[in-house]
């Protein structure tokens, strides 16, 4: 029989960021469509409840420590997880950074530290992956955009400009890398409560406001996620390259 369209079985999986929110609910989604998962966090023991989660469902995990603003470093780790895994057919780079802060008030510590993770960070993730999926003919690397990709924010500066660049990294790669047999995709969750975005949930006021304008009138949960990451990294999606999927219960569609 054919493999099914969606199944991601024996597909090797690295997801940047995984040890909580999205990332982690990524990890484990792909894990229940059968890959086996490369999970990395800067911090190497925030990963144990996704290990158990990834495990749980089925598939092997491997931890690894990975600060993705130290380039090297980083691109090693992106080595280390192929070869624990046996290959590398997938990159998920969820791994970011946010703070918000008046545009009056950025400083260029801040600026780096949110453009260095959500931007250069992606990138040399992104390449280090792609030297490991060009030489087995190929693979899928979802990028994770944001609303911010497409409107203005106020107090995101700094993380716009991020993830706009990373939406044009995404058009750029897919691009170049189609002759590799590379898919480069991205989506863009919309307002999703997370341990990044809890300080805007605090206000009962803004959720008022934020809900008025989501046609679907609810913020994203963990469970929205799973799918499309699933959908862009597999068989089904082998004819879609450098598109970015927004997941906002219709945000961008109602402006």
């Amino acid at each position: 029989m054919p493999r099914p369209l969606f199944d991601l079985a024996g597909r090797r999986a690295l997801v940047t960021g995984a040890s909580r929110g999205i990332g982690q609910a990524i990890a484990v989604a792909l894990a229940g469509a059968g890959a086996d998962i490369a999970a990395t966090a800067r911090n190497l023991q925030s990963l144990s409840e996704t290990i158990a989660l990834v495990e749980q469902a089925g598939a092997k995990c491997v931890a690894l420590a990975q600060d993705v603003r130290d380039v090297g470093a980083s691109m090693a780790t992106v080595g280390e997880a192929a070869e624990a895994l046996g290959g590398l057919d997938i990159l998920i780079n969820n791994a970011g950074f946010e703070s918000v802060r008046l545009s009056l008030d950025i400083d260029e510590a801040l600026w780096d530290s949110i453009v260095d993770t959500n931007l250069k960070g992606a990138f040399f993730c992104a390449r280090a992956a792609g030297r490991i999926m060009a030489e087995r003919g190929g693979g899928a690397i979802v990028n994770l955009c944001s609303l911010t990709s497409f409107v203005g924010i106020p107090t995101a500066v700094p993380y716009g400009a991020s993830k706009t660049g990373l939406l044009g990294i995404t058009r750029a790669l897919a691009t170049e890398w189609a002759a590799y047999g590379i898919r480069v995709n991205a989506i863009a969750p919309g307002y999703f409560r997370t341990a990044m975005t809890e300080v805007f949930y605090e206000d009962e006021a803004w959720q008022e406001r934020m809900l008025a304008k989501i046609p679907q009138g609810r913020f994203g949960g963990e469970g929205d996620i799973g799918g499309v990451v699933i959908f862009l990294c597999s068989d089904a999606a082998a004819y879609i390259t450098g598109h970015c999927i927004p997941v906002d219960g219709g945000y961008l569609a109602s402006i």
